[in-house]
């Protein structure tokens, strides 16, 4: 006995997880509505298809929650049928259907067709590019690869999402400029590693080329760079972010630990000292770079000394943005057969120590912006400030400028040229330049 009548057929798409997980949402999504159908995002709707997370402990807990959660109400009539797909589903399908049966189907993160089957769409291939995007209108994902060939010990990401596979340039500038079109102005490149980007396709590494490409595309002001690897790294990136205007100099790039040991038990390829001259090489060739990277701390057999060496790297490399992520023992990845050796504790304490140091550098970055003017884009209003970011910062991760909207009017999605006036850990708070 349904208890309340909801439009029949309205899909509601549920996200967890990266921005790789978002994209495949709008790509779900833009599916759904050429074949006519009712979708929203994260609204309500009779048929709920929930696009999971599985790469760690919390995110795998927050997909199973989700899950019960829209199964429960599935039982109490509130929605009619509930599917679940992505990366959880992907590696836990067996488990999955006995533990919960009352979802009506899961798909992995390869079954797009098949779910869309189910939905009562048809998979289209030449939608290139046509997505529902959920980011706000003046950014976007662009996803320039799938999968990863990397063999890094702690990271199931493989299982999930199978080998490396570059998109074509090609479909890249098609999607770009579909993108401009409907009012993007800013491109976050992401791939499980930009760096391996068209080994597959071109037979050398076409990054490069690629950003050569898309700063073509009219409309498109900002191009930024998310997940790099260090191994292999190639440089010639640089020549064309040096070069090019409308790319930021900004590298994501996650080094994930810097201890010899570790990094050799990581199967990361590479060595502090490698690491270092990486580092060292980036800043000399791109000064004004913003580098972010990811640190992993709590890896099995991380000794005091490990995490003493790391600390003190950190301070010595003054990285100007800076996440920090406490080790989770995945089944079926290399590091699982280590013991899982650092109590959570103490997994814990080193972790908020790393974002303590980095509080500390980000702080004292910042002053050294105060007084200077920058360009900045404006996300959103929220209470009584207009927010944005500058070229040096991506979307809910880093840095934001807040500027006083009692004594400004900005529309969301432009840019504008804001001077700093003050500035706290990871905040900077400015005044528009007429």
């Amino acid at each position: 006995m349904r208890t309340k009548t909801l439009k029949k057929n309205k899909i509601n798409v549920v996200t967890l997880g990266c921005s790789k997980n978002v994209y495949d949402s709008e790509v779900l999504m833009g599916q759904l509505k050429a074949s006519g159908k009712d979708v929203v995002h994260e609204e309500e709707g009779n048929v709920v298809v929930i696009n999971t997370c599985g790469f760690i402990n919390n995110a795998k807990e927050e997909s199973v929650n989700t899950i019960l959660e829209y199964v429960q109400k599935k039982e109490e009539g509130e929605v009619d049928k509930v599917f679940v797909t992505g990366c959880l589903s992907e590696r836990y399908k067996p488990d999955l259907q006995k533990e919960i049966p009352n979802v009506d189907q899961y798909f992995g993160t390869t079954e797009l067709p098949g779910l869309l089957k189910v939905l009562g769409a048809d998979y289209r291939h030449e939608l290139i590019g046509e997505r529902l995007t959920t980011t706000p209108k003046n950014y976007a994902y662009l996803k320039i690869a799938e999968g990863c060939d990397r063999p890094c010990s702690f990271c199931a990401i493989p299982l999930m999402r199978g080998k490396h596979k570059s998109t074509p340039i090609e479909d890249l500038v098609i999607e770009a400029e579909k993108l401009a079109a409907n009012g993007v102005k800013e491109l976050i490149l992401i791939a499980q590693d930009l760096t391996y980007y068209g080994l597959d396709l071109y037979k050398k590494r076409n990054l490069a080329e690629l950003l050569e490409a898309l700063v073509k595309v009219d409309g498109i002001e900002w191009i930024r760079l998310h997940y790099a690897f260090p191994t292999g790294f190639p440089m010639d990136v640089l020549e064309v972010m040096k070069r090019e205007p409308k790319i930021c100099n900004y590298l994501d790039i996650p080094l994930q630990h810097i201890s010899d040991s570790i990094l050799k038990s990581m199967k990361r390829g590479t060595t502090k000292e490698k690491t270092t001259k990486l580092i060292k090489d980036f800043r000399t060739l791109v000064p004004e770079m913003t580098i972010r990277t990811t640190l992993i701390v709590g890896y099995p057999g991380e000794t005091e000394a490990d995490f003493q060496l790391l600390k003190d790297w950190i301070k010595a490399m003054r990285f100007e943005r800076l996440g920090c992520f406490t080790y989770s023992h995945e089944e079926n990845t290399g590091a699982y057969a280590l013991e899982d050796d650092v109590p959570e504790d103490i997994k814990m304490d080193r972790a908020n120590e790393i974002m303590e140091i980095q509080s500390q550098i980000s702080w004292e970055l910042n002053q050294e912006k105060i007084g200077q003017t920058f360009k900045v884009v404006i996300d959103r209003k929220e209470g009584n400030y207009f927010v944005g970011r500058t070229e040096f910062d991506s979307p809910d991760v880093d840095n934001e400028v807040l500027i006083d909207a009692s004594s400004t009017y900005l529309k969301t999605g432009e840019f504008t040229t804001v001077k700093i006036t003050e500035a706290e850990d990871f905040d900077l708070y400015g005044d528009v330049v007429a």
